[in-house]
């Protein structure tokens, strides 16, 4: 038989139940780019001191409502994506604005028999996914563009942690984020009482974090690290802080702001003291930074009574002038200008308030003392307010002739320094005369 010119085949019989192999089919063009994409979004964590970010979890840690304010695009949502994700927290977001007041409020569902049951508030699906998770982080986005009315919705959310007929477990943490109203789309002041119910914190990029970042390397966020053994003495500093603060300052303890703009911010009152209270707690028990306290307690009472209850917590810190006054030796002063400054003036007061030659005498020594170890016109004040309490039959201690040189050198130099200002006034109006003269 002659061979066939064709190229032969190999068949597969009929009956047989092996099928040959498909093709694999080629990546589409989308399967390439989502490859892509998925590399693109691959980031890694590192450990980084981040001021704010380590603010905003110790607020968290604390359970208090936090509200961060930021132009646009400035990370606001990509942190709390990133927090979430560290702290291992299921991500909830609430864009506030396009919600109306009963989905925060609860809507009314209408029973079988309304005057026996009432008429219950039915809390939104999200509402009841958080609550069976049990835990979570529930983000209020773009928060400074929802309508008063919504805003008023929210402030038993934020407080209460309620929804309608719901109640949120404590295992969730409430964090808010908002644009300032120049910047915010259709924007509109936070309500006075939704302002006071949380703690804000200005959020700011930060170049080197950008850089690193978007070379695939963000800050990782971590809840602080709490010391057992300083928990009850950092309630007990807490509380001696803020009393101590506003026993003596009891206009600080609700003060609303005059500006329309600033009470859409921190501001003082009952509630946003308590609150001031327990982060420094949580601050301390921490050991966390004075910046990052500064950065709490200035986003929960604002920068005025945030400032001087910063220079309280200083001021506890202080050594007793008693304490000084019986071993003027032996005492350490403060390093600090500001510090010295203080306890120097606080003898002074303590002689003042009990005047006695023994303790007038000491305090002379404790000036001595402060003399030879730190700057010498810190003495000056002290030793001109501690010189007129001298009565008539108390000796001049030889001290003073040592703190005599000082307190002259500092007067004789503020002299020249007036002296020195006012020839630079009289030649600047010569200059604006000659000036004026020329120009007619």
């Amino acid at each position: 038989m002659p061979m066939s010119t064709r190229t032969a085949t190999t068949s597969v019989p009929a009956d047989s139940d092996t099928e040959p192999d498909p093709a694999p089919s080629p990546l589409s063009r989308l399967d390439v780019a989502g490859e892509l994409l998925t590399l693109l979004r691959a980031a890694g964590t590192e450990p980084r001191t981040d001021e704010q970010l380590e603010a905003l979890t110790l607020a968290v840690a604390a359970d208090l409502p936090v509200l961060l304010w930021g132009e646009p695009g400035i990370g606001k949502t990509a942190a709390l994506t990133q927090l979430a994700a560290a702290l291992e927290l299921p991500l909830t977001t609430v864009i506030a604005s396009v919600h109306e007041p009963s989905d925060f409020s609860g809507l009314p569902v209408v029973g079988a028999d309304p005057a026996e049951q009432g008429v219950p508030m039915a809390p939104p699906d999200w509402a009841v996914r958080l609550v069976k998770a049990g835990r979570g982080l529930l983000f209020l986005d773009e928060l400074s563009t929802a309508p008063p009315a919504v805003q008023a919705a929210l402030l038993r959310l934020v407080l209460e942690r309620r929804i309608g007929a719901l109640k949120l477990p404590p295992g969730i943490r409430i964090v808010a984020a908002a644009n300032p109203r120049s910047s915010a789309a259709d924007g509109w002041e936070l309500s006075p009482p939704l302002a006071n119910r949380f703690v804000h914190l200005q959020w700011t990029h930060d170049h080197e974090v950008v850089v690193r970042g978007l070379g695939g390397t963000w800050p990782r966020a971590t809840l602080p690290r709490l010391d057992p053994e300083k928990l009850a003495p950092a309630v007990d500093f807490a509380r001696r802080a803020v009393c101590g603060l506003l026993a003596a300052r009891p206009g600080l303890v609700h003060r609303l702001p005059n500006r329309e703009g600033a009470r859409g911010g921190p501001w003082p009152s009952p509630r946003s003291w308590e609150m001031t209270l327990c982060l420094i707690a949580f601050a301390t028990a921490a050991g966390s930074a004075r910046d990052v306290l500064s950065l709490l307690v200035r986003g929960t009472v604002g920068d005025g009574p945030g400032l001087e209850l910063l220079a309280w917590l200083d001021r506890m810190d202080l050594p007793d002038p008693e304490q000084l006054l019986a071993d003027p030796a032996g005492a350490a002063l403060p390093e600090r200008g500001d510090l010295r400054q203080a306890v120097l003036d606080g003898v002074v007061e303590a002689v003042r308030a009990r005047p006695d030659r023994s303790r007038w005498d000491a305090a002379w020594a404790l000036l001595v003392r402060a003399l030879e170890t730190g700057a010498p016109d810190l003495v000056v004040a002290p030793a001109t307010a501690l010189a007129a309490l001298r009565r008539a039959d108390w000796d001049v201690p030889a001290a003073v002739e040592r703190l005599a040189g000082a307190v002259s050198l500092s007067r004789r130099a503020d002299r020249s320094a007036d002296r020195a200002a006012a020839q630079a006034a009289a030649q600047a109006a010569a200059r604006v005369g000659l000036a004026a003269r020329g120009g007619r």
